[in-house]
């Protein structure tokens, strides 16, 4: 057989012997055995093989598995391969390099949206939340996958970006700020992945700052609305008459001049009495650092009336078992007390106090808020958290509040 074409019908036999079967300038049909199952009761497998010289290498490449590649169709393709070895070119190679050039064009056409979800995927488990996720893949959808969600992300300038945002602008100003920044990180995952060139068309500075108003004109700045620290004894007076789970927590987060989330996260094992510590771990600050607080005399006795209703790991816990106190139900306290400010509006006048009434220094009142550190040099030097020093702030502050 090694000097004979293969025909046809030897090919489709079932009875093949293992090994290389020829049929002449290389080519040859590979039958290797193969173990049957019930879906397939072949014993045998089939592939076309071809074999050349190049260099004085011996070279082998695979043409495909018969059925799927016909006697004919092999036949065609080592002739092709053949014709490359004339020209001293090396078919394999050849072959690896047009593959490469398809699966470089296919990734050209990944849509906005593929790439997007990728961007999401790649970095959902670094953020701080996973409602932060979950916000990025809504504003997304919302307003940007309907525009520019089907479309190749090389493809996509400066005009997608602004049909976009141009309706938002004016009347949403902050989501299309947000959704604005988020297509732009989108395009330049594209960008490094070689599926996009040039400059990102959703880039603020010297692009779409000659086309929008700024942010700040626009939407300026809300800041929360807070309670005089002049007015606050007589409202800690008021407070502690509603001696709820929700009151209580509203006093804590005064005391500790902490964020609404903080409190409503806060658990037992965070608490270290014998040192009258509060210690927040990085994953629930914003600031994504552990933060220490250092308690007064009436923020433990708040744990200690806590302590008498514990259920779980919560120190506040709310109405559902195993969860703590909802975001607005501090909030509604100082509505039933009369009160239109917010929970985090106290922060602002634990600031205004510091700076007004006491002598502590600036730093030492913005590492109580746990303000991130802008300067990076006054950050890498200001190793210590102040926390003995802290605690007279915190105490001061306690008493003042108390002082009706």
């Amino acid at each position: 057989m090694a000097s004979e074409r293969l025909s046809d019908t030897y090919v489709k036999k079932n009875d093949l012997k293992s090994g290389l079967h020829c049929d002449g300038k290389g080519l040859y049909l590979q039958v290797t055995p193969r173990t049957p199952t019930d879906d397939d009761k072949r014993k045998i497998n089939k592939s076309w093989l071809f074999r050349f010289m190049l260099c004085g290498r011996a070279r082998k490449m695979g043409l495909g598995d018969y059925p799927s590649v016909s006697l004919k169709q092999a036949r065609e393709k080592a002739r092709q391969a053949r014709s490359l070895k004339v020209d001293g070119r090396d078919p394999i190679e050849e072959r690896n390099g047009r593959r490469a050039a398809l699966a470089a064009e296919t990734a050209s056409q990944m849509t906005f949206r593929e790439c997007a979800l990728g961007y999401i995927s790649a970095h959902q488990h670094g953020w701080k939340s996973a409602k932060h996720s979950l916000q990025w893949a809504a504003t997304l959808e919302t307003y940007a996958f309907p525009i520019i969600g089907a479309l190749p992300v090389g493809a996509i300038d400066r005009a997608h970006v602004m049909k976009i945002l141009e309706p938002l602008w004016l009347t949403r100003t902050e989501t299309a700020s947000r959704l604005r920044g988020r297509i732009e990180k989108v395009l330049d995952r594209a960008k490094v992945l070689g599926l996009r060139t040039g400059e990102n068309p959703a880039a603020w500075r010297g692009n779409l700052d000659h086309l929008l108003p700024k942010k700040s004109t626009v939407a300026p700045v809300a800041h929360h609305a807070a309670i005089p620290y002049r007015d606050l004894p007589v409202f800690m007076a008021k407070l502690r008459q509603h001696d709820s789970v929700a009151a209580l927590a509203l006093e804590w987060t005064i005391l500790c001049a902490a964020r609404t989330a903080d409190t409503i996260g806060a658990r037992w094992s965070e608490i270290d009495r014998e040192q009258r510590l509060w210690t927040i771990d990085a994953s629930r600050m914003k600031a994504r650092r552990t933060h220490t607080v250092p308690l007064s005399d009436r923020a433990l006795a708040i744990l200690d009336k806590m302590d008498e209703l514990r259920e779980g790991d919560f120190i506040f816990p709310g109405a559902i078992a195993g969860r703590g106190l909802g975001r607005l139900v501090m909030d509604r306290v100082l509505k039933d007390l009369g009160h239109s400010e917010t929970v985090h509006g106290f922060r602002s006048a634990f600031k205004d106090w510091a700076s007004e009434e006491t002598t502590y220094p600036n730093e030492m009142s913005e590492m109580a808020l746990a303000h991130a550190i802008s300067n990076k040099v006054e950050a890498a030097y200001r190793r210590l958290d102040m926390r003995e020093k802290r605690r007279a702030l915190m105490q001061d502050w306690s008493n003042y509040c108390s002082a009706c």
